[in-house]
């Protein structure tokens, strides 16, 4: 069994991590200097999200030099130091390739701006002729994920396409050389000993030929337009077997993981289970991010039926997420840090890999960030009605009574993004000290999945509980967990090891988790109801 199949891997997001030289944005020396907080909570890997050159139009994800570090937040030296150091705590280091689109300010495409229409610069990107008399209409009917058109005119006349912000002009990807140069970004990072690449929108880097009109309704359901023409074509998977087959083969530096056991992870929003399952094929991507459970409401119903679609395919490596850089943080999405603490109990039990973002282990809500403050695209581009990410990315607290809660020397008001007030008793220094902590819970439960393992992370879990049942309990090897998403307390008969919020004597409350060894029988607080553990 490889590492990747049931590891802990914890998101980092850079700018918001750590802070060493006072400039109020987090850097990789001080990533580097906290990353005993990520092994002593228990993960076996850090996924790094992008520290590249950009003008941060989208938060990083608009990069500008693939193999390069970007000023504030180190030089090369600080990300092969981030490296090593993670190495020596017996951490792996993934980190983001970001291949649909760069940074308009990227060489590739300043290039294509002053070769003009027609030339071979410009076949780097997805430039098109305008509709309408003039060329004055977009080339086709396309929406950004951002809101608008998916298209901005040049100077020139022409259009290029970006699905994303007009900052993030898309890579033509039926161009050789566009594949040529991705495949040297891989082999440099490799040969600096990185473990593994989450390859951001895996989805939408090839769109249909001829780039035909998506029609009407395209954003009825924004989240799942992964059928429109710009997402999930048949050309991405010969591709991605090109990608795995270097990744199997390149040779590895001191330190990093064997090469038939590095890992690439994508970020595919591909919601239907069978299409999803592509990716994730034996000579393809490692694993696929599990959108589905990251998005299920809070209903028994519905995580059952997600958990079991989840392994649809024999013998393929599942993920589990609760939160992202890109995602309302599970405290407020769910309404309670009792319904996020439970919730992460199920996450953890089940079988497969975790995914967690930084905070996620402290019960950080979803941050207010002030209108004169926001960072991120959509709020402009929606017309100033989503207000966005940025409430997910504000920097961490690690001690003290007020912001900056230790994540820098500089001055609260110097934070790239502002930490609200409020925030000292989730401080990782405050949590460590108090037991009943979800910094502590985290710690337990992380401590608890190593030691009772999943037999086979590729197997779904043995249910325990009866279809439609209020109670969610199943077992993963000899590790069991009940989770109550119902309105009223359940009884268990048996010893929890490890429970998310109080429990009143043997009865589970409702919007509360625990883990137990052998398998208990559960009825309602009333006695009306008696589901019966088997196997």
């Amino acid at each position: 069994m490889s590492w990747w199949q049931d590891m802990v891997c914890y998101e980092v997001y850079p700018r918001s991590f750590a802070d060493s030289d006072g400039d109020g944005t987090g850097d990789l020396v001080g990533l580097t200097a906290r990353l005993e907080h990520i092994r002593d909570l228990g993960a076996d890997a850090v996924w790094c999200t992008p520290f590249y050159p950009s003008p941060l139009a989208d938060g990083g994800y608009d990069i500008s030099d693939y193999t390069g570090v970007a000023p504030d937040l180190g030089t090369d030296a600080d990300a092969g130091r981030l490296t090593a150091r993670a190495h020596e705590l017996g951490l792996k280091l993934i980190v983001d390739l970001v291949p649909n689109h760069t940074s308009d300010r990227h060489p590739w495409f300043l290039d294509a701006l002053a070769a003009g229409p027609g030339s071979a610069e410009r076949e780097m990107y997805l430039f098109r002729a305008g509709r309408g008399e003039a060329g004055e209409l977009p080339p086709n009917d396309w929406q950004s994920a951002f809101g608008g058109p998916a298209w901005t005119r040049a100077a020139d006349g022409e259009w290029y396409c970006h699905l994303h912000a007009p900052e993030q002009p898309d890579l033509n990807w039926r161009n050789p050389k566009v594949r040529d140069a991705f495949m040297e970004v891989l082999r440099y990072w490799l040969d600096r000993g990185v473990d593994g690449f989450r390859v951001d929108v895996a989805h939408a880097l090839f769109k249909a030929e001829g780039l035909p009109d998506a029609g009407p309704g395209q954003h009825a359901d924004p989240l799942r337009n992964h059928l429109m023409p710009y997402y999930d074509q048949e050309e991405l998977h010969p591709l991605y077997r090109e990608w795995r087959a270097l990744l199997d083969t390149h040779p590895a530096p001191p330190g990093a993981v064997a090469p038939d056991d590095r890992v690439m992870v994508a970020e595919s929003a591909v919601f239907d289970p069978a299409r999803l399952a592509r990716y994730i094929r034996p000579d393809e991507m490692h694993q696929a991010f599990n959108f589905a459970f990251l998005e299920a409401a809070w209903d028994p119903a519905e995580l059952r039926r997600v958990i079991d679609d989840s392994f649809g395919v024999p013998g393929a490596a599942v993920t589990w997420l609760l939160s992202s850089h890109d995602a309302v943080r599970p405290v407020t999405r769910y309404g309670s840090p009792a319904r996020a603490r439970a919730a992460a109990l199920l996450m953890l039990a089940l079988p497969g890999s975790a995914y967690l973002y930084q905070g996620e282990e402290l019960g950080l809500p979803q941050a207010d960030v002030p209108v004169d403050r926001i960072r991120d695209p959509l709020w402009e581009r929606s017309g100033r009605t989503e207000r966005g990410r940025d409430g997910a990315r504000v920097p961490m607290p690690w001690a003290g009574a007020r912001a900056p809660y230790g994540f820098t020397t500089a001055d609260a008001g110097a934070t790239w993004l502002p930490q609200p007030d409020g925030w000292a008793g989730l401080t990782v220094a405050a949590q460590e000290t108090d037991p009943g902590s979800t910094l502590a819970l985290y710690r337990a439960a992380l401590r608890l999945r190593r030691a009772h393992p999943a037999p086979d992370p590729a197997a779904p879990p043995v249910w325990l509980s009866e279809p439609g049942a209020p109670v969610l309990v199943f077992r993963r090897g000899e590790l069991g967990c009940a989770v109550n998403l119902g309105a009223a307390p359940v009884r268990t008969l048996g010893r929890p090891l490890l429970s998310s919020g109080p429990l009143d004597g043997d009865a589970l409350p409702p919007d509360t988790a625990v883990w137990f060894l052998a398998p208990p029988s559960f009825r309602t607080a009333h006695g009306d109801t008696d589901d019966d553990a088997r196997d």
